[in-house]
C-alpha cells in the first residue's frame, strides 16, 4: 500500500487519553497524515466525503460503535475499500467474528504497545518504510 508519509489515517476514540496514547504511537512510528474523532457519526460523515487510508477504531463508544462503524463503511460504496483496525479491552470471540464477517483488517487488543500497533498496522498496510 502506501509507504508511511503517503498514509492517511483516522483514529476514532471518544476517550482523550486512548487517542492521546495511539497519537504517541503513530508519532513513534513516524506517521504524519492522522485525523482524529471522537465518536463513529462523525467520522463516518468525514471519511464518507473524504476517504483515508486506514481508521483505527475503539470498539466502546456511544452511539455508533466500532464495529457499526465499520459496517456503515463497508456499505458505502467510497468508504468500502478503507483498511479497519479495532481497538478494544474486551474483546470476545463473538465481537472478533462479528468484526471479520463486516471486513475487519485486523484488531489490537488494549493495552498495547507502540511495537504491536506498528506490526498490527503493517499487516493491514504492508511494511511502512
Amino acid at each position: 500500500m502506501a509507504q508511511k508519509s503517503n498514509l492517511h489515517v483516522m483514529v476514532v476514540d471518544d476517550m482523550t487519553i486512548s487517542r492521546s496514547l495511539i497519537e504517541q504511537a503513530l508519532d513513534w512510528a513516524g506517521l504524519v497524515n492522522v485525523q482524529y474523532e471522537a465518536n463513529g457519526e462523525t467520522a463516518f460523515r468525514r471519511l464518507a466525503a473524504a476517504p483515508v487510508h486506514l481508521v483505527i477504531s475503539d470498539y466502546n463508544m456511544p452511539g455508533m460503535d466500532g464495529l457499526m462503524l465499520l459496517e456503515a463503511l463497508r456499505q458505502n460504496p467510497s468508504t468500502q475499500r478503507i483498511g479497519f483496525i479495532l481497538i478494544t479491552g474486551t474483546a470476545t470471540r463473538e465481537m472478533i467474528e462479528r468484526g471479520q464477517r463486516a471486513g475487519m483488517n485486523n484488531f489490537i487488543a488494549k493495552p498495547f504497545t507502540k511495537e504491536a500497533l506498528l506490526k498490527c498496522i503493517e499487516s493491514v498496510t504492508g511494511k511502512l518504510q
